[in-house]
C-alpha cells in the first residue's frame, strides 16, 4: 500500500495545439467516426418521457456503464464535465417504464423471435414470473412464492448442485458482498461473475507477479508519463471519457503506443466531443502501432527483453534499473536466461513483428524515465492470458516502472461494478478481504459465525458444463440463480450453452429486462426476479473504479417499478427462507449496516463505512501500489517469472481468428454499424493482401469456418496484421471452442483458428462433399 494520496483533478491546456489535429475540417466532416450531437439527441429522445429523472442519474449517480469512475459529470483526474455516448446508451435502462402485461405474457415463440436488443426496448421486469415446461407463457407469481419455490429447491438437493452468477452493470459492492456471504452460508462455493471472463488472469498475474490484485496507479498517471502503452485495449471505444486523459496526456508530451493486431480507427483518431478544440479538429491519439499477431504478445515481450539484455551486454545500465531489481525483485537470471535462449526468427515468427520493430519500441522504453502500461481483453481473453499479464509486469520490473509519479500497471475496466466483485468474495477463489485460502477462511468465518465450504467451487463454464452430467452427480448443475448476464452471448459456442441451460432444473433470472437466454426453456421452471438498478436501491450503493476509487452512488429520486427490489435484499430474503433457524446469521438492517460489515471483513475497504452522500468517494490504497518498491508479497519483493512462448498451431490456408467490440456495450448492442470503421456486425476485418491472394473482393460474402461452427459474412478490408480475422462479439462467437478454459484463472479462451472462403466456393464445396457422402452410404447400405 502507498503511502501518498491521490491530489484531486487536474486542468487542461486553455490554449489550442494545432500539432494535434486530424485536419482543419471543422467536426471532421466526410470522416468516418461518431456522431456524438446526433446520438445525444436521439437519447434525449428516447429519454422524452423521464426527462428529470434521467436528469438527475447522469448529474447526481456514478456512471454504471465502464469503470472510470465518473460520478455525476465529475471525476478525480480532469475538472471539467465528463459524458460518453457509451453511458448514455445505457441510461434508457433506468429510465424507462415497466414492460407491457401484453409483452410480458405473449406466446414465448414470438417473444423469441426477438433479438436482445429488441427485447431491452419492451421495458422493465413489473413482478415475478414463471414458466414451466410446457407451458408457452410466463405467469404471474408473489415473490414470496417465488422465493419459496427456490428455497424448496435448495433444501432439496445438495450446495455443490447449486450455482450463483453476478453481471457487472449495474451491480454495487454491496450487492456482490452480500451474494457472496449467502452463497457460503446456503453452502456453496459456486459463485462467479462477469469481471472473472475479462480481467481474471488479470488479477492472477498481478497476484503472483507484485502481490496485488488491482491497477497500481491512476488515470493521472497517464498524463505527463513519458510512454502510455495500450496493450490488446481500444479504450477510445469501450471506455470513451478516457479519450480525454490520452488529450491531456498528450498535451503533457506523452507518447501513446498501441500493441493490437488491428489499428483500431479509434485509437488512431478521436474527436472529443466535451474538448472544443478536439471536437472541432479532431485528436491524433496514437504515436506508434505495433501490430502483433493474435496471441503473439508472449513472444513480442520476450524479443523486448531480449534486446534490453544484449543492450546490457554493452552497456550496463542501459536498459535495466538495476537498483530497483537487486533491491526489490525476484527472479532476474531465470528471466535472463529464458529471454536469451529465444532465437530472433522464433521470436518473429510468433509476435508477428520484425526484429527491427521490436528493437524500436524496447530502445523506446529503455529511454524512458516513466511508462504506463495500460491492458483490457487482448491480453486476458487467452488460454495464457495470466502468463501475457505477466509479461506486462516483468517488463515494468525491469525498468522500475511502478510504485511512483506516472508510472503503473493498469488492468482497465469495462465495467463500473466489476473492480470490487472479487474484492466483495463473489467469486469461488476469493473472500471479503482475500484469497479463498485456509487463513481466509478462519478469519471470516470467526466473524461471520458459521462455517464456510472448504470445497474449490465452480467458474461460470464448469458450472455450465455441470447442467449435462448424470442425474446423481453430486456436481450436477439443479439451480442456477444469476443476476443479469446473457450466456448465450457471452459464451463461446452458443448452441452448446442453450444446450447447458436447458438442462438446469430450476433456473432463476434476477434481471431488469428480459433477454434471449430468459425464454429458454428448464427442466423445471425459469423463475423471473425484478431488480431495481443501483439508482433506485435504498440507501444507494458503492462502486470501485479501475484506479481503486470507491464512490457512493446516492438513491435517486424517481419512478420505480412495481415490485422489484434491490438485489442484495432478494438474496437475504432467500437465505432466510432456505435456514429461518439461523436468520440472526445472515442479516442486515440496510444498506449501511452492510457498508460497516465490509469495512470489518474486506480491510482496504475501512472508509465504506463513511460514504453517505452525493460526492463521497475514497481509494484504498493510496496514489500508488508497491510504493517505494515494497511489494504485499511474503519477502516484500516482486516476483519476475519465465515465460515461455505458447504453442500455437494453425495450417497454412487458416487464419488466426479473435472478436472485437463495436457499437456495444458488453454484449449491449446499440447499432448495427461501427461508427469509427463503417463496419457491419457481421463484416469480416481482414487484410486487404490476404483478400486479394483468395481473390476475395471489398463487400464479398464469405465464410470462415472451423470444427467448432459456421460464420457467414461479409469481406471488409482494414488495418489488420496479414493471416489475422476479426469478427464482432458475440456473433463471432460460434467460432470459438467450448471446454477451453485459462490454466491459473480458468476463463474461456476466446481466440481460435479458422479457414475463410469465397461463399460460392464453400457452398459448392459443401455440396459435393454432401453428394460423395450420400454415394458411400448408398453403397455400404445393407438394403
Amino acid at each position: 500500500m502507498g503511502k501518498t494520496k491521490h491530489s484531486g483533478p487536474t486542468k487542461l491546456p486553455k490554449l489550442p495545439d494545432p500539432r494535434l489535429w486530424v485536419s482543419k475540417t471543422p467536426f471532421g466532416l466526410g470522416t468516418v467516426k461518431p456522431h456524438h450531437l446526433r446520438d445525444t439527441l436521439k437519447v434525449i429522445w428516447e429519454n422524452r418521457d423521464n426527462l428529470g429523472f434521467a436528469n438527475r442519474i447522469l448529474t447526481k449517480g456514478v456512471c454504471d456503464g465502464c469503470a472510470l469512475g465518473v460520478l455525476g459529470m465529475k471525476d478525480e483526474t480532469l475538472k471539467g464535465p465528463h459524458l460518453c455516448t457509451t453511458r448514455l446508451n445505457v441510461l434508457r435502462l433506468n429510465t424507462m417504464p415497466a414492460m407491457k402485461e401484453k409483452y410480458i405474457h405473449e406466446d414465448i415463440n414470438e417473444l423469441r423471435k426477438l433479438s436482445s436488443a429488441e427485447l431491452r426496448k419492451l421495458g422493465r421486469i413489473p413482478y415475478p414470473l414463471i414458466r414451466k415446461p410446457g407451458e408457452n407463457r410466463f405467469s404471474r407469481l408473489s415473490f414470496d412464492d417465488a422465493l419459496d419455490l427456490i428455497a424448496n429447491k435448495w433444501n432439496a438437493i445438495n450446495p455443490t448442485q447449486s450455482a450463483f452468477y453476478l453481471t457487472s452493470r449495474g451491480i454495487t459492492n454491496e450487492t456482490y458482498y452480500t451474494a457472496g456471504k449467502v452463497a457460503r452460508f446456503l453452502g456453496t462455493n459456486n459463485i462467479d461473475n462477469a469481471s472473472r471472463i475479462c480481467h481474471s488472469p488479470s488479477k492472477t498475474a498481478l497476484t503472483r507477479s507484485l502481490g496485488i490484485g488491482a491497477s497500481s496507479c491512476n488515470y493521472k498517471d497517464w498524463i505527463g508519463t513519458d510512454v502510455l502503452v495500450f496493450f490488446g485495449s481500444v479504450a477510445a471505444n469501450n471506455q470513451p471519457v478516457s479519450t480525454k486523459y490520452m488529450y491531456a496526456a498528450k498535451r503533457k508530451g506523452t507518447k501513446i503506443v498501441i500493441v493490437n493486431p488491428y489499428y483500431e480507427p479509434s485509437m488512431k483518431n478521436y474527436w472529443i466531443p466535451s474538448i472544443p478544440e478536439s471536437a472541432l479538429f479532431g485528436t491524433k491519439i496514437a504515436d506508434d502501432v505495433y501490430q502483433v499477431t493474435i496471441g503473439g504478445d508472449i513472444a513480442f515481450m520476450n524479443g523486448i527483453m531480449k534486446h534490453w539484455f544484449e543492450m546490457e551486454e554493452v552497456t550496463p545500465g542501459s536498459a535495466i534499473n538495476h537498483p530497483f531489481v537487486n533491491e526489490h525483485v525476484n527472479g532476474y537470471q531465470q528471466l535472463k536466461h529464458k529471454a536469451i535462449s529465444y532465437n530472433w526468427d522464433e521470436l518473429e515468427q510468433s509476435s508477428g513483428l520484425s526484429k527491427q520493430r521490436i528493437v524500436e519500441f524496447a530502445e523506446q522504453l529503455a529511454k524512458a524515465k516513466s511508462a504506463v502500461f495500460v491492458w483490457s481483453m487482448g491480453l486476458t481473453q487467452h488460454r495464457f492470458g495470466t502468463d501475457n499479464v505477466s509479461q506486462v509486469a516483468n517488463l515494468a520490473l525491469l525498468r522500475g516502472f511502478i510504485g511512483r509519479e506516472h508510472c503503473g500497471l493498469m488492468p482497465i475496466r469495462g465495467h463500473s461494478g466489476v473492480q470490487g466483485s472479487s474484492e466483495m468474495g463473489a467469486d469461488p477463489f476469493s473472500l471479503p478481504g482475500g484469497a479463498n485460502d485456509q487463513n481466509n477462511r478462519n478469519r471470516i468465518e470467526k466473524y461471520w459465525g458459521f462455517d464456510l465450504p472448504d470445497w474449490q467451487g465452480d467458474t461460470v463454464g464448469p458450472s455450465l458444463e455441470n447442467a449435462l452430467l448424470p442425474e446423481d452427480h453430486e456436481r450436477k448443475l439443479k439451480l442456477y440463480h444469476m443476476s443479469g448476464g446473457n450466456f448465450l452471448e457471452t459464451m463461446p459456442n452458443p448452441d452448446y450453452v442453450k444446450q447447458c441451460l436447458e438442462n438446469i432444473d430450476i433456473r432463476v433470472h434476477q434481471d431488469i429486462i428480459f433477454n434471449t437466454s430468459t425464454l429458454f426453456d428448464a427442466k423445471e421452471a425459469v423463475i423471473v426476479l425484478p431488480a431495481m438498478t443501483r439508482y433506485e436501491q435504498p440507501g444507494g450503493g458503492t462502486s470501485t473504479s479501475t484506479e481503486r476509487m470507491v464512490y457512493l452512488s446516492p438513491e435517486i429520486k424517481g419512478p420505480r417499478i412495481g415490485e422489484a427490489r434491490a438485489e442484495w435484499d432478494i438474496y437475504l430474503e432467500l437465505a432466510k427462507r432456505v435456514k429461518p433457524e439461523q436468520t440472526h446469521l445472515i442479516d442486515f438492517r440496510d444498506v449501511q449496516h452492510i457498508r460497516e460489515e465490509i469495512a470489518h471483513t474486506a480491510p482496504n475497504y475501512d472508509g465504506i463505512q463513511y460514504l453517505d452522500d452525493k460526492g463521497d468517494v475514497f481509494q484504498w490504497g493510496g496514489a500508488w501500489l508497491c510504493e517505494g518498491g515494497i511489494f504485499p508479497t511474503p519477502d516484500k519483493k516482486a516476483n519476475l517469472l519465465a515465460i515461455d512462448i505458447p504453442e500455437r498451431r494453425k495450417s497454412e490456408d487458416e487464419f488466426y481468428v479473435t472478436t472485437r467490440r463495436g457499437k456495444q456495450f458488453n454484449s449491449m448492442i446499440y447499432d448495427e454499424v461501427d461508427p469509427f470503421n463503417n463496419a457491419d456486425r457481421f463484416d469480416v476485418l481482414m487484410n486487404e493482401a490476404d483478400a486479394k491472394k483468395l481473390k476475395i473482393k471489398q463487400g464479398e460474402s464469405v465464410v470462415v469456418y472451423n470444427d467448432h461452427g459456421t460464420f457467414y459474412g461479409t469481406a471488409k478490408y482494414v488495418q489488420l496484421k496479414s493471416g489475422n480475422l476479426e469478427l464482432h462479439w458475440p456473433e463471432g462467437n460460434v467460432l470459438i471452442p467450448k471446454g477451453v478454459y485459462e490454466e491459473h484463472a480458468k476463463i474461456p479462451e476466446y481466440n481460435t483458428t479458422a479457414t475463410l472462403e469465397k461463399a460460392e466456393t464453400y457452398v459448392a464445396y459443401k455440396d459435393t462433399q454432401y453428394i460423395e457422402k450420400r454415394i458411400e452410404d448408398l453403397e455400404t447400405d445393407p438394403n
